[in-house]
């Protein structure tokens, strides 16, 4: 009975025992080339901004179906945060909404494609996301109606709350390489 608890013992405890990689082991082991896919930079002057256009027509459809549930009418609010939000930032009731507080208007591309819809993130093609970044930034009063936008012009947009941070960096320029 001894030496089956001393052989039991030694298999626990013997490196040549079942091998398995540190960690938790959660989720899936990604490919070289899902990680490859998932590399996508957008940088604040639009560099890193794929081939694309939309409108925010088209982006209405898109979050009619794709994000609503979540964001609420128009942005409004639902089980997850505002999108379109007007009151002041210095106000009793500030909103962090897009068209108020982000300082750049490729973040809010960025932002998307990284991370939305929030059931099946990177599903998103680039057109859509376009089209979505122009209904939302019509939405809050950002660009006129009608206003078509792509790589260029999105990252052209002047956001209403682009001076309301402070860089700890210098600004980067357009040319800039990243």
């Amino acid at each position: 009975m001894r030496s089956n608890r001393l052989a039991v013992l030694f298999l626990i405890l013997s490196p040549t025992t079942v091998a398995s990689e540190p960690g938790p082991q959660l989720g899936k082991r990604l490919s070289a080339q899902e990680i490859q896919a998932m590399d996508r930079h957008v940088f604040p002057d639009g560099t890193g901004l794929p081939e694309g256009q939309g409108n925010a027509q088209q982006g209405a459809m898109t979050y009619a179906q794709k994000c609503a549930h979540c964001h609420g009418s128009k942005g409004a609010g639902g089980t997850a945060g505002e999108l379109v939000g007007h009151s002041p930032l210095d106000g009793p009731h500030p909103d962090q909404s897009i068209g108020n507080y982000w300082p750049y208007a490729s973040t809010l591309f960025d932002f998307i494609q990284r991370s939305m819809p929030l059931d099946a993130p990177g599903s998103l093609s680039a057109n859509e996301i376009y089209s979505l970044c122009a209904y939302l930034l019509e939405l809050n009063g950002v660009i006129r109606a009608g206003t078509t936008i792509d790589q260029k012009t999105l990252a052209e947009i002047g956001m209403p709350n682009r001076n309301g941070f402070i860089s700890l960096w210098p600004e980067p320029s357009v040319n800039s390489k990243h």
